[in-house]
């Protein structure tokens, strides 16, 4: 049987992402079509990320005549898992070119998980949720044999006269070297490379060395791969840097991984072979506060390579912190960007406004934090609540009009909460001039020369606090004025 894969992200449709340059190929995508290819089965991509319309998916499907379309989207990029609604109804469109064509539907996704009813109305013969991949070839399996016993495939989720049956998940798997390395022959580098380079000067590729998180922020969605964390030998990563040096020649590695290296005996070992193989490479991930509170596991993390760090900062309200069960400290995340500095390694923080009950104090206690510590680079979002989660549960009977956002610069608070969306983006704009400034006057970086040109910091700074504090003032007595 021939299996065509695709994903559902559309770079076009994400205009902020446009913006940033910094598109990464679908690694979860070609991961598993690597692992069907390896069991016999002749595969191809249609790689969504540089195309205008889910149209042009169709020329594939008649050149290639696929018997089964797969959308695997890639559960390795934050951006699939924000499960955006430009990308569903793109998903929706190949579904239904695919079955005019006669392909049988297969589909695996954060939102698919989350919301499988949806895609099996608008297309879809199958559902996969959970971790993919031996889901995927043991329904791959029964079509070619023409078996319709589908109740003992772990993770399935499809129609049977009519009723939705929802197999039981499957576990995840913990040898992750058994795994083929990705199929990385099915992407046109090309396109990738040319957005870095044009926009950054370097070029950088992604790389997963783990799957999951065992942490339980109660805000994040986890509908692939749940509490496990599974980790790749240091052996098998660097052996993939080995063979995309020679492909590629990649100046970066993003390693996607949610929480990179929990161990530290393990970076320790990754940094030696890196070293041995001659393939050092500068890199960025993410990890946690209390992680980089050890002076060790930084000084390996830079041996290794480590160039930058986003951590998942949040807040500088403790109280906003603990009921998120975030399970670190505003102390240890002020510990954390000094320790990263004193080695050399960029600190970066994610921030998150909009939590349950969050007051103006919370507010200031951010912008103190971000103020005082001065991060090399910030992303700021607001709460964003998915199903699967407490935090979805705590706020499902407030959602108002929708329940995803179109695309990642959407920032939408969706439920009833302290202040209104409104509110929060010009929230997000005045913390982006205040950290400038601040950046401004410490080091001279982070210079919006055009922004700014005829503009006295001061004079801005304090113009942008008067326009919060006024509109404070609006919410608090409910006139509410838009931006």
């Amino acid at each position: 049987m021939k299996v065509l894969f695709s994903h559902s992200y559309f770079l076009q449709f994400d205009p902020k992402q446009v913006a940033h340059a910094k598109p990464y190929p679908p690694l979860g995508t070609i991961l598993a079509a690597a692992f069907l290819r390896e069991n016999g089965y002749e595969v191809a991509l249609f790689d969504t990320m540089f195309a205008n319309a889910p149209e042009e998916l169709i020329p594939l499907l008649k050149t290639f005549k696929p018997d089964v379309f797969v959308i695997y989207d890639d559960g390795f990029n934050y951006l699939t898992k924000m499960c955006l609604s430009n990308m569903r109804e793109a998903a929706f469109l190949m579904q239904q070119y695919a079955k005019a064509y006669g392909c049988r539907v297969i589909v695996t996704s954060s939102d698919a998980a989350d919301h499988y009813d949806k895609y099996l109305n608008n297309g879809a013969d199958y559902v996969i949720s959970g971790e993919a991949e031996y889901t995927l070839l043991e329904t791959m399996q029964q079509l070619e044999k023409n078996i319709s016993h589908l109740e003992n495939i772990k993770g399935l989720i499809y129609s049977d006269a009519g009723v939705i049956k929802k197999n039981p998940l499957r576990p995840g798997s913990k040898h992750l070297d058994e795994l083929p390395l990705p199929a990385w022959d099915l992407i046109n580098i090309g396109p990738y490379k040319k957005v870095w380079l044009k926009k950054h000067g370097y070029f950088s590729i992604n790389i997963a060395t783990t799957r999951g998180c065992p942490y339980k922020c109660n805000w994040c969605a986890k509908p692939i791969y749940g509490n496990s964390y599974n980790m790749r030998s240091p052996e098998n990563v660097v052996k993939e840097i080995v063979l995309l040096k020679q492909l590629f020649h990649m100046d970066h590695i993003w390693f996607c991984d949610d929480i990179f290296g929990l161990k530290r005996s393990w970076v320790k070992e990754f940094a030696d072979l890196v070293k041995a193989a001659g393939v050092r490479t500068a890199f960025k991930i993410q990890s946690r506060a209390d992680l980089l509170v050890q002076e060790k596991y930084v000084t390996d993390l830079e041996a290794a390579g480590c160039e930058e760090v986003w951590m998942g900062a949040e807040s500088g309200s403790q109280k906003i912190l603990d009921a998120m069960d975030k399970g670190t400290t505003v102390g240890e995340i002020k510990q954390a960007r000094k320790l990263l500095k004193q080695h050399g390694v960029r600190a970066a923080f994610f921030i998150q406004y909009g939590y349950l009950h969050e007051t103006v104090e919370d507010i200031n206690k951010t912008i103190d934090l971000i103020t005082e510590t001065l991060p090399d680079d910030i992303g700021i979002s607001v709460s964003y609540p998915l199903p699967g989660t407490a935090f979805y549960e705590h706020v499902k009977q407030d959602l108002i009009t929708k329940e995803n956002w179109t695309d990642s610069d959407d920032l939408d608070i969706m439920y009833k909460n302290t202040y209104d969306s409104p509110f929060y983006k010009k929230l997000h704009r005045y913390t982006h001039y205040t950290y400038r400034l601040e950046k401004l006057k410490s080091d001279g970086s982070l210079f919006p020369a055009k922004l700014f040109k005829s503009l006295k910091y001061s004079f801005l700074k304090r113009r942008l606090k008067e326009e919060l504090s006024a509109y404070t003032t609006e919410i608090s007595t409910g006139i509410i004025k838009p931006i």
